[in-house]
C-alpha cells in the first residue's frame, strides 16, 4: 500500500504540508474512495476530424464524462467535463490525473463544479494533475473554483509538458471559503504550484501559490488587499509576436473592468503569458478568466470562445 500511496502523493510535498503529515489511520487500509485517479489519452482522428478519447482510466472519486463537440467554429475541439461524485475532497485523499494530448489535438476541459475541500481534523488532501501536450496541440484547462473549508490543508501541484508548437492555457481560481455559510479565510492553508516543460522535459518555470490566513494576514498590502478572491491564468505558448498582442489586448480590455483588478506579463523563458485577477467574488473573476481565454483563442486559432456550459 505504500508504494501505491506514493504513486498518487507528490514527492515534494511542500514542509508547511508535511507538518500536518501524522495521525491519519484510515490510509494505512487503503480505503476505497481516498485515493482517486483520471488517465485521458486524446488524439486527433482523422477519419472524424475530431479530437477522440483513445484510452481512459478512472478510479472513483474521479471520472470523466463522454467528449462533447461544441463549437461550430472548432469542430475538431473535445470538450470534457471532469466529475467527482463524493462532492468534495476530504481528509486524507490523494488525487491524480494524467492527461496527453497527441499531435495536433484540441481539447477544452473543464469541471462539473467547484472543488470543495472539506473540514479537516487530521492530515491533509493533495491532487497530482500532469498533462502533457503534443506538437501543434491545443489545450484549455479551465476548472472552476477551489473553495477551502474551515480547518482545511490542500496541496496541488500541476505539471505541463508542452510541446514548442503546442499551446496550453490553465486557470485556477481560489475563493476565500463558504461565504455565505459565514466562513472567510479560516481554512488552514491552500498551497498550489504549476510546473511548466517543454517536451524535452527542460524546466521553464515554477510558480508557486501559498495562501495560510491564520498565520498571515492575507488582506495587507501586497497580498489581496481589499480583495477576496484570487484568479490566474497560465498561456503557454513560444512565439513571442502573439504572446505580446496577447498581453496587450488583456491589459486593454480589462484595464478599466469595476469588477476586477488585472495585470499581466511575459513568463519566463519565453514561455508565454500570466494574468493575475484580484475580485471581490467568483463569479467576476470566472467572466474575467472566459474573456482571457476568449482573447487567447481568437489570437491564437482564429476562432471564437464560447461561454462553458454547464448544468
Amino acid at each position: 500500500m505504500g508504494e501505491v500511496l506514493d504513486f498518487y502523493t507528490p514527492d515534494d510535498l511542500p514542509p508547511e504540508i508535511a507538518v500536518y503529515e501524522s495521525g491519519l489511520e484510515q490510509l494505512s487500509g487503503g480505503n476505497e474512495g481516498k485515493i482517486g485517479a483520471l488517465a485521458l489519452r486524446l488524439a486527433y482522428d482523422k477519419s472524424t476530424a475530431r479530437t477522440v478519447v483513445r484510452e481512459q482510466y478512472s478510479r472513483i472519486p474521479l471520472f470523466a464524462q463522454r467528449a462533447l463537440y461544441l463549437e461550430e467554429s472548432l469542430p475538431s475541439m473535445a470538450y470534457l467535463y471532469i466529475i467527482s461524485p463524493s462532492g468534495g475532497v476530504l481528509q486524507g485523499d490523494r488525487y491524480r490525473m494524467d492527461i496527453t494530448l497527441e499531435e495536433s489535438a484540441f481539447a477544452h476541459i473543464t469541471t462539473q463544479g467547484a472543488t470543495r475541500i472539506y473540514r479537516m481534523e487530521k492530515n491533509y488532501a493533495t491532487q497530482i494533475v500532469n498533462i502533457s501536450i503534443g506538437e501543434a496541440s491545443y489545450l484549455e484547462f479551465i476548472p472552476d473554483q477551489i473553495i477551502p473549508y474551515r480547518n482545511s490543508r490542500f496541496y496541488q501541484k500541476i505539471t505541463l509538458r508542452v510541446h514548442e508548437s503546442a499551446t496550453a492555457i490553465y486557470s485556477e481560481i481560489i475563493v476565500p471559503g463558504r461565504v455565505h455559510s459565514g466562513e472567510s479565510f479560516e481554512y488552514d492553508i491552500c498551497y498550489t504550484k504549476v510546473v511548466v516543460k517543454d517536451q524535452a522535459d527542460v524546466l521553464k518555470f515554477i510558480d508557486v501559490g501559498l495562501i495560510e490566513p491564520k498565520r498571515h494576514d492575507v488582506k495587507s498590502f501586497g497580498v489581496l488587499g481589499e480583495f477576496k478572491v484570487l484568479g490566474t491564468v497560465y498561456i503557454i505558448n513560444k512565439k513571442q509576436d502573439i504572446c505580446s498582442k496577447l498581453k496587450q489586448e488583456i491589459n486593454a480590455t480589462l484595464r478599466h473592468s469595476t469588477a476586477v483588478s488585472c495585470g499581466s506579463t511575459l513568463l519566463p523563458s519565453n514561455s508565454g503569458i500570466v494574468v493575475r485577477l484580484l475580485g471581490h467574488n467568483s463569479e467576476d473573476i470566472k467572466k474575467a478568466v472566459y474573456e482571457v481565454a476568449s482573447i487567447a483563442r481568437k489570437l491564437i486559432l482564429g476562432a471564437p470562445f464560447t461561454k462553458i456550459r454547464k448544468n
